[in-house]
């Protein structure tokens, strides 16, 4: 068979510019899009305008109190069906399957991005604040799973043998913090068929953790998932410092309050090995969905709370790189991924503000 050709590889985001407007709508999604200095002053606006009042502070201690049950409550009522297996994983973050190679497996790229063109015509709509971030593809990432060589009764105590922890065997240990569904997890597991990954997973909602481990997909042999609360100091994890080579923050940091993200980076920037990196995909600054929420529903600057109870914080790049800076560890990456998407079918544009970071911890002095 003749190798795919370079047209049909998902392309990592940036790649795409909209060079002439007569275009827009030949595409679902546009990179790097220039913002007029008009757009900006009306994004400021309307930030300036929603977030006017704070919430009263008896409410933000609720919804503090409460976060837990309000994601439960969400996972309850979506399961594993509002976000989609995340198929951008490999383009952006190569080092989640650093043999994967883009050529191989081009047919089922091609084949995403066929079913991503069709099923963002339904993008555009926000379900109690949660707007969609990625096309809704029933399929995404079977096409490329590579079945791991593991015996299906293996067992998490199995697998740590005489290291003590979950994983204590493996060469190559990955973290996501805020798992939800397993959309991050699962095709990980499905990609990457190194026979030393172990993937563990957590989330503070029992609810999530459940639908991972209920997932068909799941195999302890090579993850672990597990309930923990990361603004919880006092909570341990189940494995050591300096024992993971990645940690995966995707639209997480941005659930938590602002006061505690820094001790939460530092923390976990003591899990991973020297060289180990951080990967963060979350909201940033006048993004759509932070431009729609109305008055009454900010906590305080760029930190909301959504019509379900759950909360969103909009992030700069500067922001981000204090918070990792801060608990020591290096830049590799941090832009800001300004995407116009467009809904083709009834001709509406939604601009979209994402920040991408990578962010490694150095080797100690000799």
């Amino acid at each position: 068979m003749a190798a795919p050709s370079e047209g049909r590889q998902r392309r990592r985001f940036g790649q795409r510019p909209l060079t002439d407007p007569a275009r827009l709508f030949q595409h679902n999604a546009w990179d790097n899009v220039e913002w007029s200095e008009e757009q900006e002053s009306s994004a400021r606006r309307k930030v300036e305008e929603n977030s006017s009042q704070f919430l009263p502070q008896d409410k933000q201690e609720e919804y503090e109190v409460n976060a837990k049950r309000y994601w439960d409550d969400f996972y309850k009522i979506h399961e594993n069906g509002f976000f989609k297996d995340r198929h951008w994983l490999f383009t952006e973050f190569p080092e989640l399957a650093p043999n994967w190679n883009s050529n191989q497996n081009g047919d089922a790229l091609h084949e995403w991005s066929n079913k991503e063109e069709s099923s963002n015509e339904r993008l555009g709509g926000c379900e109690n604040g949660h707007c969609s971030l990625e096309s809704r593809a029933e399929s995404d990432l079977k096409g490329m799973k590579i079945p791991p060589q593991v015996c299906p009764g293996d067992s998490a105590a199995q697998h740590q043998r005489d290291g003590g922890f979950p994983g204590s065997a493996a060469s190559f240990r990955v973290l996501e913090v805020g798992c939800g569904a397993g959309n991050t997890v699962f095709p990980i597991l499905q990609t990457n068929n190194d026979p030393g990954l172990f993937v563990y997973c957590c989330d503070f909602s029992t609810t999530a953790v459940d639908l991972v481990q209920n997932n068909a997909e799941y195999d302890s042999s090579r993850c672990f998932a597990f309930v923990h609360d990361v603004c919880n100091d006092q909570s341990p994890f189940p494995m050591p410092e300096e024992s993971l080579d990645i940690v995966i923050l995707i639209f997480v940091l941005s659930a938590i309050l602002p006061e505690k993200m820094q001790s939460i980076v530092t923390r976990l920037s003591l899990l991973l090995k020297p060289g180990g990196m951080i990967l963060l995909r979350d909201y940033g600054r006048y993004d759509l969905a932070q431009l729609r929420f109305k008055k009454g529903q900010c906590l305080s600057e760029n930190f909301y709370v959504r019509g379900d109870g759950t909360r969103v914080y909009f992030f700069t790049q500067d922001e981000l790189d204090h918070l990792f800076t801060t608990a020591g560890l290096e830049k590799i990456q941090n832009v800001v991924d300004r995407r116009l998407q467009v809904n083709r079918g009834k001709q509406m544009t939604m601009y979209r503000v994402w920040i991408q970071c990578k962010y490694h911890k150095p080797a100690p002095p000799r």
